[in-house]
């Protein structure tokens, strides 16, 4: 049997045949053009507004910007509240003179062409942009094809292409003009919209291919078209025509809308939004009603089925679970403007979403595990924080959904000042606890003290993994990111930059014989996936002891198969001591992985030691094992590879302290232990001691290789202070 009759007999298993059919038919529908016949290329002129309104009177300028300004829905907000707001945004700008002006100084830079991609690096492309180009590699994919012809990798990392195409720009130029009251942010903000539609006819190249990214550039427009409302800049013809051009944005959105649902991630949920936001704002249009119930019965069905019951989404990703809570934030508020809010259950959902995310947040930071794909996504950059800050979003989730605030006063508010009004501001504080996060539907965990915290996945996939980095380990302490995830640079840039951090190799876990827990298929593709499942959780009666187990089958599919078992105890405030045990008939090559942020650093090859000094004081690392060949190194911000490098953001990447420890054998057993002071540290075949000047921890290891027991069977703390744990059995589960 050759390799792609494996590849389609595992895919078909996978995500069964109903799947499978819509997919070859969706390629017959491509291929043969059925596509292009039912979504034509064509010109602006041949689809006019007067056959698109429900009453073709209105298309005249005048009568349709009286209309706009006087007659049609509410938004979130209206022009009236400008006076009201600025006092809000002018103490958020006073908060941190270096931040103030963030927001008029990118939107002064707009109309320079520098442009900011990814939320992090500005780029110069020209004002108005060249739509079409790729500002780093200079490709222009052909604009004369209709969309259905292009490929998406074709001509290098596409998003670099939807970036500014997107729009977001335009939160910038509102929040500008909101502050200011400049009237050049408004005539900017209609100038790029004119140029856009002169070189992107509908249907008509790039920006046309993909229905998410038409979603929320139709968001932005929304967001502009009532943030410019009573801009001197918005004129008539303005007006009437960017109605057009959402109008026509709508009618793709909703062609290809079963394209979106059958990927089972955002997609479904942004184009959901997309219609849902045209055909509430824009009741004027002849099929608004049609696609504001399409919007609202995706919205519904999406939440049901891709928000786990415990909170976590089908994405595996943190980041995509913001652009999902993004969605349904604007959703649920624009639903409540309008007086069609949707239902308990979908705010019963999202609820469960919020809890998730404010769980495996950092207390310091407000930042969040880089885990899972990463495109550098920000639905709704409103505020002036850091795209890595999670609490904008998180304070917006609560007060939209529980009525409170879980984050005193600060620049975060500014987004739920936008969606929801001044009274989100005053609105009760309430400040959830975090604790030991046990979500055992989707498989994520954390393990916590009040100064640190370590994050976890091990669970089945029901959808598509992104990444093969089951059991990789994110460990906090203080507000720092002691043990991260890599991230992603880029889903298409060249070797070896093509997306090298999804791979097992890059994650804070073990490779064996350097495979992939999964094999990748392609780009977005991992075959068969592994499953991962929980083995022990236990805390002591003082709670500063906790000891959490878990392993995954990725190695099991060998020729010489692999079983793998990680534990990971807590030691008080800062501490703690991670056991990973491999076990196989026949040697293997076993490669345990650590990624460090890239702080000032002191190594010791032969002791397979390392000392950092982080902002937040210095930090220890230690990796112990009784193999007798094991190698440890150090590589940061290698030459020739990935290695020793992370991306915090997409299409930007950092130096970093890659550590590994490698060894040939047929089982192994290695203890990195990491704290925030010196210790001494001995490993014996049952027998685990860290000694400090304060304390002294004994940890017993099961020696039997039955799978019954767990990894630690008793830990024992002595000194300053005392506690006790003792782990008896494994769960069943």
């Amino acid at each position: 049997m050759t390799h792609a009759m494996r590849n389609a007999l595992q895919m078909g298993k996978t995500f069964g045949p109903t799947w499978l059919l819509y997919r070859l038919g969706y390629a017959l529908r491509v291929r043969s053009g059925m596509l292009r016949y039912q979504l034509p290329v064509t010109s602006w002129d041949a689809q006019p507004l007067s056959e698109m309104l429900r009453d073709p009177v209105l298309v005249e300028p005048q009568r349709y910007l009286a209309y706009r300004r006087e007659h049609s829905p509410h938004f979130f907000f209206a022009p009236a509240h400008r006076s009201q707001y600025q006092a809000a945004l002018q103490l958020w700008d006073k908060e941190g003179s270096k931040e103030g002006k963030r927001v008029v100084h990118a939107a002064e830079k707009l109309s320079y062409g520098v442009f900011t991609y990814f939320s992090r690096t500005p780029v110069v492309i020209g004002c108005p942009p060249q739509w079409h180009r790729n500002p780093y590699s200079q490709q222009v994919p052909r604009q004369e094809r209709h969309w259905s012809d292009i490929d998406d990798f074709a001509d290098g990392d596409i998003k670099l292409i939807w970036e500014p195409n997107r729009f977001s720009f335009v939160y910038a130029l509102v929040r500008a003009y909101w502050r200011t009251g400049d009237e050049r942010y408004a005539e900017l903000f209609w100038k790029l919209v004119e140029d856009w539609r002169q070189h992107n006819p509908p249907q008509q190249g790039v920006n046309w291919k993909c229905g998410q990214e038409i979603s929320f550039r139709v968001m932005e427009w929304c967001f502009g078209l009532y943030g410019f409302l009573d801009a001197q800049a918005t004129t008539p013809q303005r007006a009437v025509m960017l109605a057009q051009m959402i109008a026509v944005s709508g009618q793709r959105i909703a062609a290809n809308l079963s394209y979106a649902l059958n990927q089972n991630n955002n997609h479904g949920i942004s184009e959901g939004a997309g219609l849902w936001t045209i055909g509430l704002l824009f009741p004027e249009f002849a099929s608004a009603q049609g696609w504001q119930d399409s919007g609202r019965q995706v919205l519904e069905t999406q939440a049901e089925k891709l928000i786990d019951g415990d909170g976590a989404f089908s994405q595996h990703s943190v980041n995509y679970h913001r652009v999902m809570l993004h969605d349904y934030l604007w959703s649920l508020r624009l639903g409540e403007v309008y007086g069609h809010r949707l239902s308990v259950k979908v705010y019963n959902q999202v609820r469960k979403a919020t809890t998730w995310l404010y769980q495996i947040q950092d207390d310091v930071s407000g930042r969040v595990p880089n885990y899972g794909a990463n495109d550098g996504a920000l639905v709704l950059p409103l505020t002036n924080c850091d795209y890595q800050d999670y609490r904008p979003v998180l304070q917006s989730a609560h007060y939209i959904t529980q009525g409170t605030r879980c984050y005193p006063s600060g620049a975060w508010d500014e987004e739920s000042l936008w969606l929801c009004g001044l009274e989100a501001l005053n609105a009760p504080l309430v400040v959830p606890s975090r604790t030991d996060l046990q979500a055992t539907d989707s498989g994520y965990y954390t393990l916590r003290s009040p100064q640190s915290f370590a994050f976890v996945r091990c669970g089945p996939f029901r959808y598509r993994p992104g990444e093969a980095d089951l059991l990789h380990l994110d460990l906090w302490w203080r507000g720092q990111n002691i043990a991260s995830d890599a991230g992603t640079y880029s889903y298409n840039a060249a070797v070896p930059w093509n997306n090298p951090f999804a791979h097992t190799a890059y994650h804070n876990t073990v490779t064996v014989d350097g495979a992939d827990q999964m094999e990748r298929v392609n780009k977005f593709l991992w075959l068969p996936w592994a499953n991962g499942r929980v083995r022990c959780y236990g805390q002591s009666v003082r709670k500063t002891l906790t000891y959490w187990e878990g392993e995954h089958d990725g190695y099991a599919r060998l020729p010489d198969p692999v079983s793998y078992r990680r534990g990971i105890l807590r030691l008080g405030e800062g501490w703690w001591a991670v056991v990973d045990v491999l076990r196989s008939a026949v040697p293997h090559q076993y490669r345990l992985h650590w990624l460090l942020a890239d702080y000032p650093y002191k190594w010791n090859e032969a002791g397979k030691s390392l000392s950092v000094m982080t902002l937040a004081g210095r930090y220890y690392m230690r990796m112990m094992t009784l193999a007798e060949n094991a190698r440890a190194s150090l590589v940061r911000a290698d030459h020739e590879s990935p290695r020793g490098w992370r991306a915090p953001y997409y299409y930007y990447r950092e130096p970093a302290l890659s550590v590994d420890l490698r060894a040939s054998a047929p089982s192994l057993v290695c203890w990195t232990v990491f704290g925030p002071q010196p210790s001494e540290i001995r490993q014996d075949e049952t027998t685990l001691e860290i000694r400090t000047e304060r304390w002294h921890a004994t940890v017993k290891q099961s020696v039997e290789a039955d799978g019954r027991h767990p990894l630690v069977t008793s830990v024992l703390v002595s000194g300053a202070w005392h506690d006790r744990l003792e782990m008896n059995s494994c769960m069943s589960s």
